[in-house]
């Protein structure tokens, strides 16, 4: 069994061994059956402690990928594991088998590392990136791009942006407001685009001209998980004439937040609390993409599709 242990990563030696030993099996380079070495025969051929070469063992035992048989050694199990591997094996994986086929057809290592970081400079966009400092915003804008867009859509607070790896594969896109702050995050050469909004109070205003006036005691509803936009939608509302006392106004992300709404003839809501409202309760949705926006974040995913 062949095994590379650095002791400068940051990955425990236990946990390296671990995964090594896992992949031997995917790959077979360690066949079903096979005895495997003594704690104390691995511990003095890799110079690791055979503590951590026994927790190792332990724990692909539990996994179900190595077998103990007292009195015999340790085996590698007849049969795979049913569970299906973590994320981060099932990639490791790839990468081996990629590997050992290059090295077959002669490959050489650094020709392979070259064409990999080549290879990843120039991938292509997989997700849309959403970066916004409100979560409950946020949110909501996702869920509008998850409907209209056909990339995965992910998103981010702006400090966020510091994380290793949040850009990876992806096209960040910001609202108006926070454009020029969010800029000044990327990474030089980055790409950002703005979203267009509907301008939330006029749009509100037209949208409720449709149901507007009502008739005397009707209650009206006001509920989103966006705590801006109750209060706009409040704001809206007693300015075209309803009365306060005439308004349900409910902040989703609060428990109970549902409890009276089927008494409103209808209720001003974003695009996840429309999905959320109870039964037979009429929804006066309003959306905050416009659609010209989305017909080009549409247009950007076929320019970058592989060809």
């Amino acid at each position: 069994m062949r095994l590379w242990l650095s002791r400068t990563s940051d990955v425990p030696l236990r946990e390296q061994l671990v995964t090594q030993v896992i992949l031997g099996i995917l790959t077979q380079d360690l066949t079903p059956g096979q005895r495997m070495p003594s704690t104390r025969e691995l511990a003095r051929r890799f110079g690791i402690h055979a503590n951590t070469a026994s927790a190792a063992y332990r724990e692909l035992e539990a996994a179900g990928w190595l077998e103990l048989r007292h009195g015999s050694g340790v085996y590698v199990q007849v049969t795979r594991p049913a569970s299906p591997l973590p994320a981060e094996l099932a990639v490791d994986h790839l990468i081996r088998e990629m590997a050992k086929d290059a090295r077959k057809l002669g490959v050489t290592e650094p020709l392979l590392r070259e064409r990999l970081r080549l290879w990843l400079t120039h991938e292509p966009p997989t997700r849309w990136l959403v970066i916004e400092p409100d979560p409950d915003l946020r949110a909501i804008v996702i869920h509008e791009m998850v409907q209209a867009v056909a990339l995965p859509v992910t998103g981010c607070a702006p400090e966020d942006c510091a994380t290793a790896g949040i850009f990876d594969a992806a096209m960040p896109v910001v609202l108006p407001s926070k454009a020029a702050a969010v800029r000044k995050l990327l990474p030089p050469g980055t790409e950002l685009t703005v979203l267009q909004v509907h301008s939330v109070a006029p749009e509100l205003q037209a949208h409720l001209q449709r149901y507007l006036p009502l008739p005397p005691g009707v209650l009206v509803g006001i509920a989103s998980h966006w705590r801006e936009f109750q209060r706009i939608a409040q704001t809206m509302l007693t300015a075209a004439g309803l009365e306060p006392e005439s308004l349900i106004v409910r902040d989703a992300t609060r428990a109970g937040w549902k409890r009276g709404l089927e008494a409103a003839k209808g209720v001003v809501c974003d695009a996840i609390t429309a999905a959320e409202l109870p039964p037979g309760v009429f929804p006066l949705r309003y959306k905050l993409l416009d659609e010209p926006t989305l017909t080009e974040l549409r247009k950007q995913e076929q320019q970058t599709a592989p060809a």
